[in-house]
């Protein structure tokens, strides 16, 4: 696995200065991590470009940079080796339907707090159920931001 085919899609109130992005990118030199603005349509639409520069991609996405990762790879299965969501928003509210969307047979990996208070543990873990067919969930004793965990995970075992 290459770092250049690693990317980290950030949540909505955050970017790549953010604590995540930057621990990813001092573990994982060359780790891509961009920048996305506006609503979720205009991040897809920012997304598009750097994915479609080649395949076997490694998504990281945080929260709402979650939802885009499980978006794409459903669009685009034969792009992604493996999605890895970190407490990520997959709620039918707000963000309307995944109806539209095939379920994706790719590597996922969620970790997800018990002390999630702005996704529901359980109300995303059936999204991810309805829509991934090789999923492997990790519950972890943390909030929202994952920061104790981050920390405590073996990365390089996960990326594998």
């Amino acid at each position: 696995m290459h770092s250049s085919t690693l990317i980290y899609l950030h949540g909505s109130e955050s970017d790549s200065a953010s604590g995540k992005a930057k621990q990813f990118r001092e573990w994982f030199p060359g780790m891509v991590t961009p920048d996305f603005t506006g609503s979720f349509e205009e991040r897809m639409v920012q997304l598009e470009p750097i994915l479609a520069s080649q395949s076997g991609w490694t998504i990281i996405g945080s929260s709402f940079g979650g939802l885009m990762g499980t978006v794409y790879t459903c669009k685009n299965p034969t792009r992604v080796r493996k999605l890895i969501l970190l407490a990520p928003a997959l709620l039918r509210e707000p963000f309307g339907s995944f109806l539209d969307l095939q379920p994706a047979s790719n590597p996922v990996i969620v970790i997800h707090g018990t002390r999630d208070d702005v996704v529901p543990l359980e109300a995303a873990r059936e999204v991810a159920q309805a829509l991934f067919t090789n999923l492997n969930y990790i519950i972890v004793d943390d909030d929202h931001r994952l920061h104790k965990t981050l920390h405590e995970l073996d990365w390089k075992k996960i990326f594998e």
